[in-house]
């Protein structure tokens, strides 16, 4: 890569799929029985509701999550992770969302997702969009199996921002040409570091902040 590479960057919850991967991953938890309905439910959504109120603890929340990681072996993860996708995910992936995916790629861009759920997750929807790179919080592996925890910083809110700019320095890349796509006023942080912010289907904070600021609003869900 070199510096004058345009870059396409999307987040990933509400804008290239119609939902929260994490949110959805505790129901898919409980509704399979591997958690609690009425603690871990309720913990999951109130992660959820301060998620949207901007007001997250974002490693208090990846500890919560994280730990079924460190109850089971890897193998069985990967089955349910796998059976979640099919049944939570694929439903939820957006058309124009692949569309505008393809259109950037012809385009010539490079592609990108950061998101703030974590790479367990993450890294095989990604993969579904058929785009390589992603910035995620990262989860710790030892002798073998997950332990339940993550390490670095996690990609929300100015995170996002730092990890970005530790990933453009390992690919001589920088943000001259760049497109951020994301719903959430949490990521204002990363939208004013871009050349082109673009709002898609945003919050309602969001969606006056973009207004104020001029910035792009699109929807990929009509």
């Amino acid at each position: 890569m070199n510096g004058f590479m345009p870059l396409a960057i999307f987040d990933l919850d509400n804008t290239l799929i119609a939902g929260d991967s994490d949110d959805l991953w505790g129901q898919y938890l409980v509704d399979k029985g591997l958690r609690d309905a009425e603690d871990f439910g309720k913990r999951n959504e109130a992660f959820y509701q301060d998620y949207l109120a901007g007001c997250l603890d974002i490693m208090a929340f990846l500890n919560f999550q994280l730990q079924i990681l460190a109850e089971h072996p890897p193998e069985q993860l990967h089955q349910w992770r796998a059976d979640f996708i099919e049944e939570k995910i694929r439903p939820i992936m957006l058309p124009a969302a692949s569309a505008l995916i393809k259109e950037k790629q012809q385009a010539g861009f490079d592609l990108l997702i950061i998101t703030a759920t974590n790479r367990f997750l993450t890294a095989p929807i990604a993969q579904l969009f058929g785009i390589d790179a992603l910035i995620a919080p990262e989860v710790e592996e030892k002798d073998g199996r997950y332990t339940g925890k993550t390490f670095g910083v996690p990609s929300f809110a100015e995170g996002k921002v730092t990890r970005l700019h530790d990933w453009l320095a390992k690919q001589q890349q920088d943000l001259s040409d760049s497109w951020f796509y994301s719903d959430s006023h949490n990521d204002c942080p990363l939208l004013e570091q871009v050349s082109h912010p673009v709002a898609v289907d945003p919050d309602d904070k969001l969606k006056q902040i973009a207004s104020d600021k001029g910035w792009d609003i699109i929807s990929l869900r009509g």
